[in-house]
Parts: structure tokens; sequence; C-alpha cells
């Protein structure tokens, strides 16, 4: 096999994951793979549990550098919320829901009514959830409700409990280090504000990330700076995804046009 040869087949090897990126493929096709991968995405995290010292120590470094900037305001934000009757138990439920059911009903809005959209902010979502657990794994941090530093947990009760059952089995609490909650609501923002075409819609996109940001961060289970490394995942992935999901054979024939005009340039100096 020439080198040419070789060179051709790992190129089409390489592009078939670009190519099935770059496409919106089937309902069906579509939820069974983003299912699947946020599945495993789930059970790697929760299995993945990490140093409970360590975490410790994360946290407190984090709390350390938001003092240091004059950042550090989350137990005020949870006081304010716990202050007002009914707003903690609605922020939890809150917590424990928009992550998934807004983001799914984004995906699906998108598949239907803005297919060219689709494939982009599908591969984002992949993206970020993958850069997301190189920072669960390389940098373990516990949230604020579990640091000691005066701010609860507001989510466990009576019906849900982050600390027994069949939860705690696949959670992992020293996962806060990006905060995705804030990651996915910036991706799903970002999709409102520039495929929404009524006011409301891109009204809704805009307050999105606010009101999750107010979420995490008043039921103890994310620092401000958790928030803006989501941020900073969101962003990576999006960039990452804009390459990944240009069709292949764009790429190769806008490569292979510069090469077609010297060829013709060499053959009219010929004549």
């Amino acid at each position: 096999m020439t080198v040419v040869g070789a060179a051709a087949i790992l190129s089409q090897t390489a592009d078939k994951p670009r190519n099935w990126l770059s496409v919106r493929h089937s309902l069906p096709s579509e939820a069974a793979a983003v299912l699947g991968l946020y599945g495993v995405y789930e059970l790697a995290r929760g299995l993945v549990v990490g140093d409970a010292r360590e975490a410790d120590h994360h946290a407190h470094r984090v709390v350390a550098l938001e003092r240091w900037l004059h950042l550090f305001a989350e137990a005020n934000v949870q006081h304010a919320a716990r202050a007002l009757p009914g707003l903690s138990s609605l922020l939890g439920t809150a917590y424990l829901s928009l992550h998934l059911v807004v983001t799914v009903g984004v995906l699906l809005w998108l598949h239907q009514r803005r297919p060219a959209a689709f494939a982009f902010v599908r591969t984002t979502l992949l993206l970020a959830s993958a850069l997301a657990l190189v920072g669960f794994l390389a940098y373990p941090t516990a949230p604020p409700r579990l640091v000691g530093i005066g701010i609860a947990d507001t989510v466990s009760n009576g019906h849900v409990d982050l600390h027994k059952g069949l939860v705690s089995s696949l959670y992992n609490p020293y996962a806060a280090v990006p905060s995705m909650h804030i990651g996915y609501a910036l991706i799903v923002a970002a999709s409102l504000l520039r495929y929404g075409r009524r006011p409301l819609v891109r009204a809704l996109g805009a307050l999105y990330p606010p009101f999750v940001l107010l979420v995490v961060v008043a039921t103890g289970n994310h620092f401000f700076f958790d928030a803006a490394a989501g941020a900073l995942v969101a962003g990576l992935a999006a960039a990452a995804a804009t390459f990944l999901t240009r069709p292949a054979a764009t790429t190769r024939r806008a490569s292979q046009h510069p090469s077609r005009s010297t060829g013709l340039a060499i053959e009219c100096r010929a004549q």
C-alpha cells in the first residue's frame, strides 16, 4: 500500500465521526445516541467518587480564592432565598428537574423546528459533558453544602435525599467543578437566543442562565467559581463543535482547491 493510499484510508476513518456529528439523524437514532452517551457520563461521574479529603481541600481553596476576589457571597444568597417562604423548595425542585427537562426539550425543538442547527447544539452538549468529566476526575471538589461554611443542603428532604438510596449510588458529591447546570444552561440559552424567532422565546433564553445560577447557589450545590468553570467548558465545547460539525467533504474540497488552482497555473505557464 502506498503512503498516499494509507493517508486516504486514515482520512476517511477520521471523517466518519465528523460526518455523523455534522448530520441531523432520525429522532430515534439521536435519542438513543444522546441518552446512551449521557447515561455513560452519569455512570462514570457517579462511580468515580474521588477522595473526600482532597475534594474538601479543593473546596476550601475555592472559598479562599473567592474571598480574595471579594466574590464569596454564596451564604448570603442562600439566606436571602430561605427568607422567602416556599422559594427554597421551588429552587430545590428546579435543581433536580430543569437540568435535564429543559435541555431535552430544547433538543427536541431544534430537531423538529430548526434541523439545520440541531447537529451543532447536540455536539456542543456532548463535548461539554466529556470535558466536564475530565474536570471531575482531575479536580474533585466538594459543594458548598458539604464543607462546613454555613451553607445548608436545601435539596435533600423527606422525598429526595442526595446522600441515600439510588440517587446517591450514581451521584458523585465531589463533582462540583465545573457546574454543568450552568454549562448546559448557557448552551440552551444561546440556542434560544440565536434560533428563537419569537421575542418571548429569546427572553426566556436570556433569563434562563441567571435563574439557574440562583438555583445552584441558593441550594448549596455550587460556588460562583464552579459556575464560571461551567461557562468556560461550554465555550470550549462550542468552539470544538464548530469545527467538528463542519462537513468533512466540504473541508476536503476547500483544502484541495488550492492544489487545483496551482495545477491550472502551471498548465497556463507551460502553454
